[in-house]
């Protein structure tokens, strides 16, 4: 692959080719770098330890996310969707293989930061010795471009700053063709830095460019009271022409105006205000405002246990994790995003039921393949680093129960039913009438043997419930006869071959004792009450046998049931459905007491990760992460419940989480 860098201009021949001017065929060696491999790291931060995941903060645009550290330093972006090739993977690796640093050369600066209220609009204010300077970085949202734009400004004294662009494509593989040329249009010629690698092109404009140093392009300043100096860094494909420049501080009150208003649409009022409202901002955020798709996470191989082998790539739309995400945004009470959601399913899955998977691309597509990348030596020395799931060929027969779950919450909420969304359910719970009985991998993705998984066949009732109640409440066509036989014989079979009656609780699967976080919300689906015996069990079980410093693990990984190696940490939502467990138990104490502690963990801007580590006191694994915020709203709602909020629970009826 070609690699190099230049401050000459380039020119273009005759059929549109780039090439290099005759200038720059001497600079540097530009045409004879082909070897893939990064260059070596510089000193001396590639042997740092690594940045803790709570000092990033995420910003967006509604088609990826980007993460940026406390001192400035952009290490995970990919352009232009959440699954596209990452250009800055210093995350995974070093700062050879690609990031933006802005920050002041000072490492003793005292950094504070904050989002502007209702956005990922973010702030951060470094103090030195000898001034200070805040730092606005966003993505904006709603037009259509991949951009990520910076402002620094002085506050008083004068902040030397260091500026660093080190452009990787291809997750750090790839050293691309970076030129300093000029962007002519309108009558005004501007200076611009553009990295060119196959289909890939990025651009970064500015007053003070930085220079190419050793394939990084690197530069120092100083910024004194009242000085404003702005970048912008834009993706675009490599084929099509440069994009005009844009406006920041519009671009900045546009985002800002989106983003409030959006914010401004919670009806919820309950306890935990501001916790909640932040956790609705990472739910949009995660979601695609064109597709429709809502991915998990953003980012790929933070690992579950350092230095160990459970890192998996969370970029995708995982139509279980997408569904939860809607319960807590109704819960909330937005439906466009639901009904954007549904449009997104129904292209998703078109086909033949059987061919339906459990996860899907941001666009719908299919091809998920996992593969490694060996050149990335991943987050604290944590290998392999994987792009793509194999998770995509398991079966997960709980799936449709949550999605059913959903749907069912959206009509009740007055989002009218399509024909083309009822035929689609109906399809896929006539062939999960036909399949229902066959073990899964279960809701944790397990990749070991198929079984029996009690979470799972509760999903399945769930699944013929919300069916049911599509005919009976809602007046939709459907073998309404069938689909209740079939609830009932489901039900009896989880209320036996699922219960340990001598421990009176529920079990992971069947023909075991062991017990998993899943069997939690067992009372939120429907199957048993809250406040049933068995689920007080239950709840008494999971106490005993999974808090690790008083917060819930998923599983006993002792227990040998996933079959992979190391152990991992308490996972932040299974803690906040033992919190809902406990709402509707009728236990508000104990929930209120949990709920307080876990709205204490959230780094300062608000954002938890997939799980915490209580005697290191950091997040561990994909960040942020769907699936703990989705938790802490539904806790929230279920509190503001269970506390007699009477508003807030005739919104809450009828949901899963």
């Amino acid at each position: 692959m070609l690699g190099g860098t230049s401050d000459s201009p380039v020119t273009l021949d005759s059929a549109w080719t780039l090439r290099p001017a005759p200038s720059e065929l001497a600079v540097d060696g530009i045409l004879g770098r082909m070897s893939p491999e990064p260059a070596p790291p510089h000193e001396p931060e590639h042997k740092r330890a690594p940045t803790p995941i709570e000092e990033y903060a995420v910003l967006g645009d509604l088609g990826t996310a980007a993460l940026v550290s406390r001192r400035g330093s952009i290490d995970w972006l990919c352009l232009p969707r959440f699954d596209s090739h990452a250009c800055f993977a210093a995350l995974l690796g070093t700062p050879e293989h690609g990031r933006w640093l802005l920050g002041p050369v000072d490492e003793d600066a005292v950094s504070t930061r904050s989002y502007v209220d209702g956005s990922f609009v973010l702030e951060t204010v470094h103090r030195t010795a000898t001034g200070s300077v805040r730092v606005t970085d966003l993505m904006p949202i709603a037009d259509r471009r991949a951009d990520v734009l910076r402002r620094v400004e002085g506050l008083d004294g004068t902040v030397r700053m260091v500026h660093e662009w080190v452009v990787r494509f291809g997750y750090g593989a790839t050293r691309p063709w970076v030129s300093r040329r000029a962007d002519d249009r309108e009558g005004r010629t501007d200076t611009i830095i553009s990295a060119v690698a196959g289909p890939d092109m990025l651009v970064l404009r500015g007053q003070r460019l930085p220079r190419s140093s050793d394939g990084r392009h690197v530069d120092e300043f100083d910024v004194a009271a009242g000085e404003v100096l702005t970048f912008s860094t834009t993706w675009f494909p490599s084929h099509e022409p440069v994009p005009a420049p844009l406006e920041v501080d519009s671009r900045i009150e546009h985002t800002l105006r989106l983003s409030q208003t959006w914010t401004a649409m919670s009806d919820y009022e309950g306890p935990y205000l501001d916790a909640v409202t932040r956790s609705l901002l990472v739910l949009r955020i995660l979601s695609h405002g064109v597709t429709g798709g809502i991915v998990a996470a953003p980012t790929t191989s933070l690992p579950e246990d350092l230095g160990g082998v459970r890192n998996w790539d969370y970029r995708f739309c995982w139509l279980r994790d997408a569904a939860l995400t809607l319960e807590a945004l109704l819960g909330c009470g937005y439906l466009h995003e639901v009904q954007s959601w549904r449009g997104w399913l129904l292209r998703a899955v078109a086909g033949d039921p059987e061919d339906m998977q459990i996860l899907y691309c941001i666009d719908g597509g299919r091809d998920i393949l996992e593969r490694e990348l060996p050149h990335l030596p991943g987050y604290a020395a944590s290998s392999p680093v994987r792009i793509g799931n194999g998770a995509v060929s398991q079966r997960q027969t709980d799936v449709l129960g949550e999605v059913m779950i959903s749907l069912e919450h959206a009509r009740s909420r007055g989002l009218k039913e399509s024909a083309d969304s009822w035929n689609l359910q109906c399809a896929l719970v006539d062939n999960l009438a036909d399949h229902w009985e066959q073990p899964d991998n279960g809701l944790w993705e397990i990749r070991g043997p198929l079984r029996h998984f009690t979470h799972s066949r509760a999903m399945v009732w769930a699944a013929f419930d919300r069916a049911v109640r599509g005919v009976e409440v809602h007046g939709l066509p459907g073998p309404v006869e069938r689909w209740r036989a079939l609830r009932e014989q489901v039900r009896e079979e989880v209320l036996t071959r699922g219960f340990d009656a001598d421990r009176n609780t529920f079990v992971q699967h069947y023909d075991t004792t062991e017990v998993d976080a899943s069997l939690l919300t067992l009372g939120s689906i429907g199957i048993v009450d809250g406040d049933d015996p068995r689920m007080l069990g239950t709840i008494r079980a999971v106490e005993q046998d999974l808090l690790r410093d008083g917060l819930v693990l998923r599983y006993r990984t002792q227990s040998g049931v996933d079959g992979l190696p190391g152990d991992e940490h308490p996972f932040l939502a299974c803690s906040f459905w033992l919190v809902t467990a406990y709402a509707k138990a009728g236990m508000t104490q104990e929930a209120t007491a949990l709920m307080d502690r876990l709205v204490g963990i959230p780094n300062d801007l608000g954002l938890l990760s997939e799980e915490y580590d209580p005697v290191g006191g950091r997040m561990i694994g994909n960040y942020p992460q769907a699936f703990s915020h989705l938790a802490l709203v539904g806790a929230a709602l279920s509190l503001a419940e269970a506390s007699g909020d009477r508003a807030t629970a005739r919104r809450t009826r009828g949901g899963s989480l």
